[in-house]
């Protein structure tokens, strides 16, 4: 490619030599004009082709990958400063590429946490135990692996060739990245103790049987006291929890105030609407695509990242820290609580779980396939690993024990009879229209300043495509997309949606009305974003919510618009604009 750039060079400098020597052999003025036209042209086409990429060049992906010499301090919480740093400098470290484990060893079986021995309860102690007591100087210490998910959740890492921090939440990164973190965790703790079939135990908390704290959990080394004490054994977790964000000493979290029956009920609608109905498409699931460069960042996270995976950190974390609940309920401590792991492994299963019951989809786009992080092993070298080399567990060489999708005959139900709500509808359409306009609520585009959610936001949306057929449905899902999502201080923020709702006071995600929920946890790194002069995640949020089978539910196919409710959930919605609401569809 050098060679050819300076014959082109070369090329050019004879052009304008022999150029120079014709015009002044030629006087006539109209002949050298018309040369010059003839010069004007061909010059900058060489230059342009000198300066052009090579094929090779063009097709090269651009691909995420951290730079492991930029580590710097971030920001835990927008107002708490954090360094997560390694004590030494890696960039003399060497580095290997992954290689999947022999085939021939034993399958690590992860198993569900209510289902343990004392056995297995037995060796999981003394390897904790072990990492616990290993120095931080040593990559596979507790400390360390805990410090891995503040790295790489609060910017403390730039990309490679760039200035841009690095984050692997609210994308399509964060299921492959939070798989690599486990499984590498999982080695290292088999290791310690010489138990090559050592795997990590799964928090089944979307079943059941699972949806308490585990019991080996609430002793030690696994207990950890910056939890809400309140939610111990026997409460049963709620994965639609909503905590306010503390502008005073009015700091509160609220509890659903259900029996426990409901809450499980309540609970098992919601996995239904996170991994069924709601998460028909790639992007619905797994996120937006997060690509290289300044410019490449975005955040859209799936369903199952803003629920169950953000409000179960919350419900865990301490009520007596009342700035985010830590440690679980923010990134930048959140691994220091040993639950972390398990929560994190049913997070995993439930990834595969999805792939599973829709025909084992995966994204072919190779900025994903190639982006790669870097993770120390149990033999102390560090790797380098693909996300392709993540997509199958069977070649990790570990499994889930299979338990019962519960949530997967949990279809809901709307919260009143479908002839009564459209009725009321069509009342509230016709009698407050007038009202509506003068205050701008009937327009679902909320530009150029956007609008408050500090308050029940009630839009009517118009849809382009109505009374779809069963082919059309099937390849297209109707998505409904709160866009332009604005938090300008960074703050916990949770809101729900709602489709043709007739009363809002007795909302919740057991009934077919709940399109989904949105759930945002203080990164931390916008700050050091702003002041670094990069707006990569001061980003607006979009959320895109699967509705088709929710319209067909409520009878709404052959609707013209649907009358769409913001739930407001949290203080930090009182500061966070939207800028619309709009339909589209996604293949």
């Amino acid at each position: 490619m050098e060679a050819k750039k300076l014959g082109l060079v070369l090329g050019i400098i004879t052009i304008v030599a022999a150029f120079t020597r014709i015009l002044h052999i030629l006087e006539a003025p109209e002949v050298q004009h018309a040369l010059l036209g003839e010069f004007n042209f061909i010059i900058p086409g060489m230059l342009k082709l000198a300066s052009s990429p090579g094929k090779d060049q063009q097709e090269k992906p651009l691909v995420i990958l951290p730079n492991l010499t930029s580590c710097h301090e971030s920001m835990g919480r927008s107002d708490l400063p954090v360094y997560c740093c390694p004590p030494m400098n890696q960039s003399n470290v060497a580095i290997i590429d992954f290689q999947f484990p022999d085939p021939s060893l034993p399958l690590r079986v992860r198993r569900p946490t209510h289902l343990l021995d004392d056995n297995y309860i037995s060796k999981y102690k003394k390897a904790i135990t072990i990492m616990k007591s290993l120095p931080d100087t040593d990559p596979r210490s507790y400390t360390r692996q805990a410090n891995l998910h503040c790295l790489f959740c609060t910017g403390a890492y730039n990309q490679q060739g760039s200035n841009s921090p690095l984050n692997i939440h609210r994308s399509w990164l964060f299921f492959p990245w939070h798989r690599m973190l486990i499984y590498f965790h999982e080695r290292i703790l088999g290791s310690l103790i010489g138990d090559d079939t050592f795997a990590l135990p799964f928090w089944p908390w979307d079943i059941p049987e699972g949806m308490v704290i585990p019991e080996m959990y609430m002793k030690a080394p696994f207990f950890h006291e910056a939890r809400d004490f309140s939610h111990f054994p026997p409460s049963v977790v709620d994965l639609d929890y909503s905590c306010t964000t503390p502008s005073s000493e009015d700091y509160r979290c609220f509890e659903s105030g259900l029996g426990p029956e409901d809450q499980v009920h309540t609970n098992l609608v919601m996995m239904y609407n996170q991994m069924v109905a709601g998460a028909k498409k790639m992007e619905l699931f797994m996120g937006c695509p997060y690509k290289a460069g300044e410019g490449g960042s975005c955040n859209g996270p799936g369903t199952i990242e803003l629920a169950p995976h953000n409000t179960v950190h919350k419900w865990v974390g301490s009520n007596l820290n009342p700035g985010s609940r830590e440690d679980m309920g923010v990134f930048y401590s959140a691994a220091r609580d040993p639950i972390f792991y398990p929560h994190h492994a049913n997070i995993d299963r439930l990834w595969d779980v999805w792939r599973t019951l829709h025909g084992n989809k995966v994204i072919t786009d190779p900025d994903w396939l190639d982006s790669s992080f870097f993770f120390y092993d149990e033999k102390l070298q560090l790797n380098r690993i693909k996300i392709r080399d993540v997509l199958s567990i069977t070649k990790l060489q570990y499994a889930y024990e299979k338990v019962d999708f519960t949530w997967l005959n949990n279809r809901p139900k709307p919260s009143v009879p479908l002839e009564v709500a459209r009725n009321i509808l069509r009342m509230r359409q016709n009698a407050k229209q007038q009202q509506l306009q003068r205050n701008g609520i009937l327009s679902s585009n909320f530009s150029p300043h956007g609008r408050f959610l500090d308050a029940t936001l009630r839009t009517r949306v118009n849809r382009p495509k109505v009374r779809r057929t069963k082919k059309e449905k099937e390849e297209e899902e109707e998505i409904l997309v709160v866009h332009g999502i604005d938090i300008p201080e960074e703050r916990y923020v949770k809101f729900d949606v709602y489709v043709n709702v007739v009363n809002e006071t007795i909302m919740n995600p057991r009934f077919r009305e709940f399109a989904g929920t949105f759930v945002h946890i203080d990164p931390g790194v916008t700050r050091v974003a702003r002041e670094s002069n990069i707006e990569v995640f001061r980003k607006k949020t979009d959320l895109k919510l699967g509705i088709s089978e929710l319209l067909e539910d409520l009878e709404a196919e052959g609707d013209e618009n649907i009358w769409v409710t913001l739930l407001p959930r949290s203080e930090g919605c009182i500061n966070t604009t939207v800028d619309g609401l709009r339909i589209e569809y996604i293949r």
